[in-house]
């Protein structure tokens, strides 16, 4: 609970710093960024900011009183301290929980591990980092001076260019893509020519498809483009200039020119013989297989996107998604449900009927109703929390009444009574702690079911807006291009992967805080 507190608090603290300072810290800056970008989340007269503010003075303030409660406490609960020797003894589940744990020190990282901009950048003799700015640099405040002085830096071009200087230097974060927003050029791989035939990297078949000559790879400027087959260049041939005017078609057959059209300035000649310098790489249209040697570890998605960064963005959105939806769904559905066993009568018929009348409504279906009713303008995560937090804490509303039915007429609880003890101090400061073992255990399975929501939700397209990674946008992608087999693979690894971790951390949980184990009754 220390821990928590601190990190509540330092997360809070960084989040307030930064606006104050226009810094931009890891995590710590998604409260005012989504504040800027939700117009419901701010006021529209003068621009303020109320929902960063408010979750980060919460955040600063339930930090503090965590780290209050743990220092005024006393020894720790013995049952307590075996509960949690037990559950370490249960290898699977321990060590899923230090998994996710890293995972989320990894999310936390933010630009410093994913991101297009630069960590630092080292020019002019002094260092600026635009990763921890707001501010939008310009190509122009790195000395570029072409047409794309006015656009925004290109932080990777910046390192090619760079590369071998020694009084300029770009630093990007391990994977250099942003999530979203960040659409690839064609990638290419090289070709290697072996017995007067072109063959892609160590494979032993001829290869066939488009390939090219490339003024530059990277940004996908194609000077003469092919059609290969069986390693040989057969098909019709487009050419452009250095502006990417159209000058030059032709028709090849077995790798011979067999007619050819030019318009360019200058001679035909000369433009063959600049292109023939170039290298001559296949291309790979999105959605692009993994290339390590391009930076694309597992490819590219059908909108050019990095898959890695992807499901590093996806990651992060399921976990920001945890930490807000847990608490708010964890508030209602514990209050009402032990004051729905607590005081029982007619508080607990309307409530009951209540219920009845959510839990009778069909989930997806009326989510997928509500959030077509929003907006795009006002989509965003929280908007999509706000509708599953509608429906999401029922259950633990049926389990804590259960569990205030049973000991609201135990000895503790009538002695509390008599001794002048009001229904908030009974039912948070002795009823609440006798019923831990049921909210620790659910938590695991409600985290699973909140990611499986949100993937399901955005699979079908009524989810969180393109500008947001999601896991089920990406296996939709990946089941209408069954031909990128590495789209679906991959999410259904990382998911899965995901799914199993909670599962076994929720089934070791349950078996170390059962009652059976630890608890006696006369």
């Amino acid at each position: 609970m220390r821990l928590l507190g601190l990190f509540c608090l330092l997360l809070g603290a960084l989040a307030i710093t930064g606006q104050c300072m226009d810094l931009a810290f890891p995590t710590a800056r998604w409260f005012f960024d989504v504040s800027r970008e939700v117009p419901l989340l701010r006021f529209s007269g003068n621009g303020f900011l109320w929902f960063g503010w408010l979750s980060s003075g919460l955040l600063v303030l339930g930090g503090l009183a965590i780290l209050s409660r743990t220092l005024r406490a006393g020894p720790k609960n013995p049952i307590t301290t075996r509960r949690i020797r037990r559950f370490c003894e249960i290898k699977r589940g321990y060590y899923s929980l230090l998994i996710l744990v890293s995972l989320g020190a990894v999310a936390s990282l933010d630009q410093v591990i994913v991101g297009k901009r630069a960590l630092a950048v080292h020019y002019a003799g002094k260092w600026t980092f635009p990763a921890f700015l707001p501010t939008d640099f310009k190509n122009k405040d790195f000395g570029i001076t072409d047409q794309t002085a006015e656009a925004s830096a290109d932080y990777r071009k910046l390192q090619r260019a760079w590369r071998g200087s020694k009084d300029r230097r770009v630093i990007l974060p391990l994977v250099p893509y942003d999530p979203t927003g960040d659409s690839l050029p064609p990638r290419s791989r090289a070709l290697v020519l072996r017995d007067n035939r072109y063959y892609e990297g160590t494979s032993n078949k001829p290869y066939w498809g488009l390939v090219a000559r490339y003024d530059d790879s990277a940004a996908g400027k194609m000077r003469l483009r092919y059609t290969m087959r069986d390693g040989l260049l057969t098909g019709a041939v487009d050419g452009w200039n250095a502006l990417g005017q159209p000058i030059y078609s032709a028709e090849y057959q077995n790798g011979e020119a067999i007619t050819e059209r030019y318009n360019g300035q200058g001679d035909k000649a000369q433009f063959l013989a600049a292109a023939d310098t170039l290298e001559l790489r296949a291309v790979k249209y999105h959605p692009a297989p993994p290339m390590p040697e391009e930076g694309n570890w597992l490819g590219t998605t059908s909108q050019g996107y990095d898959v890695l960064a992807y499901l590093y963005g996806g990651l992060q959105v399921n976990f920001k998604a945890t930490l807000i939806y847990l608490p708010i769904v964890y508030f209602i559905g514990i209050t009402l449900g032990m004051m729905m066993g607590y005081f029982g009568a007619w508080f607990d018929m309307i409530s009951q009927r209540l219920i009845e009348i959510f839990s009778n409504m069909p989930f997806l279906f009326v989510v997928i109703i509500l959030s077509s009713m929003v907006p795009e303008k006002f989509k965003g995560l929280p908007i999509i929390l706000t509708i599953l937090i509608l429906f999401g804490w029922m259950g633990m509303t049926a389990m804590m009444r259960t569990a205030a039915y049973r000991d609201r007429e135990r000895d503790y609880i009538s002695a509390a009574r008599v001794l002048g003890s009001g229904t908030t101090r009974i039912l948070f400061r002795h009823l609440l702690p006798n019923t831990v073992s049921i909210i620790v255990t659910l938590v695991p399975f409600t985290i699973s079911g909140l990611v499986s929501a949100l993937t399901s939700l955005d699979y079908l397209g009524f989810g969180l807006p393109p500008q947001y990674a999601t896991w089920g946008r990406l296996l939709s992608d990946g089941l209408a291009n069954l031909s990128a087999p590495w789209l679906v693979s991959s999410t259904f690894v990382v998911l899965v992967g995901l799914l199993v971790l909670i599962t076994f951390v929720g089934e070791a949980v349950r078996e170390a805080f059962d009652p059976k184990k630890f608890t006696f009754y006369r």
